[in-house]
């Protein structure tokens, strides 16, 4: 049984990580050779606050 774990910014819709989770769980299950419902996806949201790139806070970067 894959388990996928996706990092990503908090603030997409509730449609966006339906999407995300979708999304993955084909491709997963497509490249691993499983059927579609083994395949578990772990969404974690990470405020900016708590994300760098390059030293810089992402809640400090102006756009995304």
């Amino acid at each position: 049984m894959p388990i996928v774990h996706v990092h990503l910014l908090s603030g997409r819709t509730a449609e966006q990580n339906r999407q995300i989770i979708r999304e993955v769980s084909k491709a997963t299950a497509k490249s691993a050779d499983v059927p579609l419902e083994n395949v578990r996806v772990l969404l974690h949201e990470v405020p900016k606050s708590n994300w760098g790139t390059g030293g810089i806070l992402k809640d400090e970067v102006k756009s995304d």
